[in-house]
């Protein structure tokens, strides 16, 4: 019989990401959560939703990672992606190549640095703005 990794506390997992980065937009897209966890709710970062205004009021600074909620508890960064591996549904190349990766905290910790570094010099080097320079101007979106 399969364990179900379903959470007691509520059934689904909200992620918050750079929905102008194509890394993270393909990331995201490829993870299988649905089949662990329920309801997966993807919100773009740059956009004005109610959990991204609570998540820039508790300091986080999303141009540095995603935030993750799950079973009432928030994961920023590196323990996002962990946690992610940890959740995916074990199928597929994408997947089991992360999981390989990132399910591993010590490996998280040492490579997603490099990952968002990588993610932020290639927003530079394609002329977007950080998400705080978009907020700033004041070019949100829904």
């Amino acid at each position: 019989m399969k364990k179900n990794r379903r959470s007691a506390l509520h059934d689904g997992i909200t992620i918050i990401y750079d929905g102008e980065c194509p890394f993270c937009s393909s990331y995201v897209s490829m993870v299988r959560l649905r089949e662990t966890v329920g309801e997966v709710e993807l919100i773009d970062a740059r956009s004005d939703a109610p959990s991204v205004l609570a998540a820039l009021s508790a300091g986080y600074d999303l141009d540095q990672g995603m935030l993750v909620t799950w079973d009432g508890k928030q994961f920023f960064g590196q323990d996002a992606v962990h946690l992610l591996a940890t959740l995916s549904a074990p199928s597929g190349g994408f997947n089991t190549l992360q999981r390989l990766v990132f399910a591993s905290p010590r490996r998280a910790a040492l490579l997603y640095p490099v990952l968002a570094g990588g993610r932020r010099l290639f927003l530079r080097l394609v002329g977007r703005q950080t998400i705080a320079e978009k907020r700033k101007s004041g070019a949100r979106t829904e």
